[in-house]
């Protein structure tokens, strides 16, 4: 039997993807549980977290899968919003070692592994979620195609994808400062691409989710605000973007330095600083 060799583009591609997992699994075993303590920092003008919005997309789903699930922090909001059978995939098990302690996810039933290659049956799920990840994955028509699998007809999909920063805030003057750092970043150093530019879009996400079986997706952007102290506003930003990691020990230094010295200009009376970032959520339901 002869088989069809894969074409040096697929085997580019290919490369390309499983660098881009293996950076993500890397940086999380790292730094198991970070991100949350910016997420769970970081409300809306309701007062509701991102992980708060997003389970209230799926209110009233007893079984929940969460793709790119971290460290449990959305499914420990799921839980005490009543879902009875949660489950996690992740590509970092550093994380999902932190979730496991969680006491609420004692039960979850956490894996370590691909969305796009997700080890549950057919139908097993009511809702599928995905916070900020979603946006970080690639071959993401596979991911829709394995969630339109796992959810029983009429399940939800709900996920929150970012979206940029507010103008005049502190996340916006970082991006502006950090700029000329980024762009200097030699090639051996440069990060590999991550996810799909389609998925922090509704038009895009349209584009991805209705051959899986998905209805058009409702659309809703809020602002959280990373804000507070300025220290405080650098290390929450240091954690939230991936870019920083290709930057040297005195590139950083420079960078922290430059911010700091430009932050004042933002504080208010009570000595905080705003970091407003828009976030945006797309749910829809399997037809």
């Amino acid at each position: 039997m002869t088989t069809t060799p894969a074409s040096p583009r697929a085997d580019s591609v290919d490369s390309a993807h499983s660098a881009a997992e293996a950076f993500l699994r890397d940086f999380h075993n790292r730094l198991p549980g970070r991100q949350s303590v910016n997420m769970e920092g970081a409300p809306s003008a309701d007062g509701r977290t991102g992980y708060q919005l997003l389970a209230a997309e799926v209110a009233g789903a007893r079984r929940v899968l969460d793709l790119g699930c971290a460290d449990g922090a959305l499914l420990e909001v799921l839980a005490a919003a009543g879902a009875e059978e949660l489950a996690g995939i992740d590509l970092s098990e550093a994380e999902l070692a932190f979730a496991r302690r969680r006491p609420a996810l004692a039960r979850a039933d956490l894996r370590q592994g691909r969305a796009q290659q997700l080890p549950f049956p057919d139908d097993s799920f009511d809702a599928v979620v995905s916070h900020m990840a979603l946006m970080l994955m690639n071959d993401v028509e596979q991911v829709a195609a394995e969630a339109s699998r796992v959810l029983a007809p009429g399940g939800r999909l709900a996920v929150a994808v970012g979206g940029g920063s507010v103008k005049g805030e502190a996340m916006s003057l970082f991006l502006e400062i950090a700029a000329p750092y980024f762009s200097a970043v030699p090639p051996e150093r440069s990060l590999p691409r991550l996810g799909d530019r389609r998925t922090r879009t509704r038009e895009g996400l349209d584009e991805l989710l209705t051959p899986a079986g998905f209805e058009p997706v409702s659309w809703t952007t809020v602002v959280i605000d990373m804000g507070g102290a300025p220290e405080q506003v650098w290390e929450s930003l240091t954690d939230a973007f991936y870019d920083l990691a290709a930057l040297d020990e005195n590139q950083t230094a420079r960078l922290r330095t430059e911010f700091l010295a430009a932050a004042p200009f933002l504080l208010d009376t009570a000595g905080r600083i705003p970091a407003g970032m828009h976030l945006n959520t797309a749910t829809t339901r399997l037809r």
